[in-house]
């Protein structure tokens, strides 16, 4: 296991692989969500080349160029097959390789040319040929030619220096990318030590979950009056509270019948009593009255007439017979007293007290269940923790911890070893880039002379020091190029083959995901396997368990368990057995029995609701006492008539007559006080009282009646439903109960399968050892230090070829051309000398010069 494990690491030959999903889960109990702690990791999952991108960018779109065609998947599958047969298929191989096989021919011709044409060039200019005679011939375009020569040496020179800057850059990234080597690696090294390190927490963290799971189901057996007694009071407070509330209404209503019946009985009793008490003092006032109208002065005019209206009104002065006549209502008052002897607010009270008493019922008789559950569910901890123990997980991480100290012991003692094979490298990248920069600075310092030092009067033959020593330059260039091109070419070709296929057949295939699905070709790294992680891991090599999903796998941070298919081995679903653990608990739960007998009002109480409907108050006539109430208790209004008897008298003349009017005038304002206000107040106290009744006997019977068939509806419901509704609201507290378990027992198979363990820092590590230190750490550089390498040796080819050319007209001559006949000089060179050369021996001074053979 270690092994696989290791390869996938370094290698990406071996490795582990599931692809699993999230198992099923039941409706997860309201906020309860499980969740592994995050688990943080050091090494970033890409690496980025920074600014130097750019350059690596310019030389995959030239490999694209040289070798456009898409990774070899069946050519690479042929070749590892046929390997084993000792037989190989060159020719595809050939077909793939064409663009690099083209471009090192080329190189080679170069090696192998540039060595002969420089010996060659070299004799040839030892013969006083190829432009070694120092003999310039006259041009007329010589001068055009020279800049020509210039400028393009000097853009050539630009693009070899480029090159150099490609160069150098290169060889700088190789040692700095090296050095940082050995901090990735220990960055890698601490994130697969975080990995063997956290997942004995992990698995600490699952076990404590089950003790929170636990608690919470402990609460709620703890306190199931209110869940489970609760949800039966709750089911069945709809259809028995509204019920009681109207029985209670009814109570109401009987209590404030009898205290209206009794006040309207002490109000009637008191009217009679008052009513006769006024009509004796109207009778002793008129009496008076009359007495005082026999008066001798009531018989003389104009005071005859007063007395004769007073005497006409005096048959206003009567009571109102007919309160005295209001009937009784002591029957009445009788009957409810004798159903106020039943307490129906007591019954009803009673009534409330049966329904609220289910939670405590329901408790006390679920104490020896309860009790039950809780050992079970105490005995599930104990084989959750026996599971955790027995998982392969821990295994494969010890052997893999002492894979990973064997593979950091060797990384660590290897390291300064490749440290210092990068110094030679580095040096000897700083040789060729320091060479080709000697060659290119002796073709600019030769380009730097020759036009610093060029002057245009002078001849061939007497050009300055500094133009000469630019043409100097140039050919020690030249030299050098010819003597270091050819050895530059090698490494050029060594490291372009090298180089490039290394990021065609690796690098690139690597990040596109190529290079796992040729791996996972059945019977490619072993003929008896179809699938080789399969046939390594568990010698079942039918089962489908590729390298592409390994790295996908970990990629997603994905638990070891699900990656490396432990199932095979460990089927955490056999020993996580949902239903035979919840079957423990639901078995327990099934003895859960609850009786309720609940009565919501006795035969004494209803007999109490019948007798109020019977008291008679809805037969009474209320009319007759509202008429009697809005009727005034005297025939006139007394204050009125004493006022106005008052006033007669005053029109009489003084004596005994008027005084004895004004007396009587008194006496019946005292009536009025006395007798006439105490019958209205006891007149609106009656009404009120009336009022009350006849509210209330307003069809008391049908409301009785109704109020007796819901309760008979209750009551049925309760009789016939009572047992339904506690096996549901049981089952559903079993649910409840068993939910819990359900939920956390479905985590922990997720969390085993797809969390602990996560494989992600093996993922990172293989992209840390392929793709960031072998492609972007050497190959990238490598093949950046090619291309500008490369590509300034190819250019020195026409440099020096320039420089060759141009060093003819910046060096001193031994010898030149003239005219023989100097009319035959044109007109503009005859003003600054042949072709800007001063002729000596025009102004008749010996030059010592060549002359053309016929002269």
């Amino acid at each position: 296991m270690a092994l696989v494990l290791s390869s996938l690491l370094l290698l990406g030959l071996c490795g582990n692989s599931f692809s699993g999903g999230q198992p099923s889960s039941t409706d997860a109990p309201k906020a309860w969500n499980y969740e592994l702690p995050a688990t943080n990791y050091e090494t970033q999952d890409s690496h980025t080349a920074g600014p130097i991108g750019i350059l690596f960018e310019l030389v995959h779109i030239f490999l694209y160029v040289v070798q456009p065609r898409d990774f070899p998947e069946d050519t690479l599958r042929k070749v590892i097959q046929k390997a084993r047969e000792s037989k190989i298929d060159y020719d595809k191989i050939i077909y793939y390789e064409a663009g690099i096989i083209l471009c090192s021919v080329l190189g080679l011709l170069f090696i192998i040319l540039m060595p002969l044409v420089g010996y060659f060039f070299c004799m040839c200019r030892c013969c006083n040929k190829c432009g070694g005679e120092m003999h310039q011939r006259q041009k007329e375009n010589g001068l055009f030619l020279r800049k020509c020569f210039a400028i393009s040496l000097l853009v050539i020179c630009i693009i070899i220096s480029i090159g150099i800057f490609c160069g150098f850059v290169a060889n700088h990234q190789v040692r700095t990318r090296i050095k940082r080597s050995r901090k990735l690696a220990d960055s890698n090294f601490k994130d697969l030590r975080t990995l063997l390190n956290e997942t004995p927490e992990q698995i600490k963290y699952i076990l404590a979950q089950y003790n929170t799971t636990k608690d919470k189901a402990f609460s709620d057996l703890n306190s199931i009056n209110s869940v489970l007694g609760g949800g039966i009071l709750d089911r069945l407070r709809p259809n028995i509270i509204p019920v009681l509330d109207e029985i209670k209404s009814m109570a109401t209503a009987i209590k404030e019948t009898k205290e209206a019946l009794e006040n309207m009985n002490s109000t009637l009793k008191s009217l009679h009593q008052q009513s006769t008490q006024l009509s004796s003092s109207l009778t002793s006032v008129k009496t008076s009255l009359r007495a005082s109208l026999n008066d001798p002065l009531c018989s003389v005019r104009p005071s005859s007439e007063t007395c004769n209206s007073i005497r006409l009104s005096l048959s206003q002065l009567n009571s109102n017979p007919e309160l005295r006549q209001l009937p009784s209502v002591d029957a009445e008052l009788d009957k409810v007293n004798d159903v106020l002897r039943t307490d129906l607010d007591g019954l009803v009270q009673q009534g409330y007290q049966s329904l609220n008493d289910i939670p405590d019922r329901v408790q006390s008789q679920t104490k020896t269940v309860v009790a039950g559950i809780k050992r079970v569910l105490n005995s599930i901890g104990s084989d959750i923790d026996n599971v955790t123990q027995h998982l392969p997980i821990q295994d494969i991480l010890s052997e893999f911890s002492v894979y990973v100290n064997n593979t950091e012991s060797y990384i660590h003692r290897n390291l300064p070893t490749l440290e210092e094979y990068d110094s030679y490298w580095w040096l000897g990248g700083l040789v060729i880039c320091s060479l080709l920069t000697l060659i290119v600075i002796f073709y600019y310092l030769g380009l730097l002379c020759g036009v610093c030092g060029y002057d245009r009067h002078a001849t061939p033959t007497t050009r300055g020091c500094v133009s000469n020593t630019g043409g100097v330059f140039l050919m020690v260039g030249v030299g050098l190029s010819f003597l270091f091109c050819w050895i530059l070419m090698i490494i050029v070709v060594l490291t372009f083959v090298f180089g490039a296929n290394v990021e065609k057949l690796i690098c690139e295939p690597y990040t596109s995901k190529e290079f796992f699905r040729v791996l996972d070709t059945p019977y490619l790294l072993n003929e008896d396997w179809e699938y080789y992680l399969s046939g390594k891991l568990f010698n079942k090599s039918e089962m489908k368990l590729t390298f592409q999903q390994v790295y996908s796998d970990c990629k997603k941070n994905r638990g070891t368990y699900g990656t490396l298919h432990l199932e095979n081995s460990f089927d955490i679903s056999d020993y996580l057995n949902i239903n035979e653990h919840t079957a423990s608990i639901s078995s327990e739960l099934e003895s859960l029995k609850v009786n309720l007998n609940i009565f919501l009002l006795g035969a004494a109480g209803r007999k109490s609701l019948q007798d109020f409907a019977a008291c008679g108050i809805d037969r009474m006539n209320y009319d007759t006492y509202l008429a009697q109430t809005g009727k005034s208790p005297a025939g006139v209004n007394l204050l009125s008539f004493a006022y106005d008897l008052e006033a007669k008298a005053n029109s009489l003349p003084p004596g005994n007559l008027r005084n004895s009017l004004k007396r009587d005038a008194q006496t019946i304002k005292t009536i009025h006080q006395q007798r006439v206000l105490p019958i209205e107040q006891s007149l609106s106290t009656l009404y009120q009282s009336v009022k009350i009744l006849q509210r209330t006997g307003n069809g008391l019977l049908e409301r009785v009646n109704r109020i007796l068939a819901s309760l008979d509806f209750a009551q049925n419901f309760i009789t016939n439903n009572i047992s339904s509704v506690i096996i549901e609201e049981t089952k559903k507290y079993r649910k409840t109960i068993i939910g819990y378990f359900e939920h956390y027992m479905q985590w922990i198979e997720f969390s085993i399968s797809e969390k602990v363990a996560s494989c992600k820092p093996v993922a990172t590590a293989l992209d840390t050892a392929v793709d960031v230190f072998l492609c972007s750490y050497i190959i990238d550089p490598l093949n950046l230090f090619w291309f500008g390498i490369g590509k300034a040796t190819v250019f020195l080819l026409p440099a020096l070829i320039f420089a060759v050319k141009l060093a003819k007209y910046y060096r001193r001559m031994d010898s030149e051309d003239v005219y023989d006949d100097v009319e035959t000089i044109p007109m503009k060179n005859m003003e600054n000398g042949n072709n800007g050369y001063h002729k000596d021996h025009l102004y008749g001074i010996h030059n010592p010069v060549m002359t053309s053979p016929s002269h």
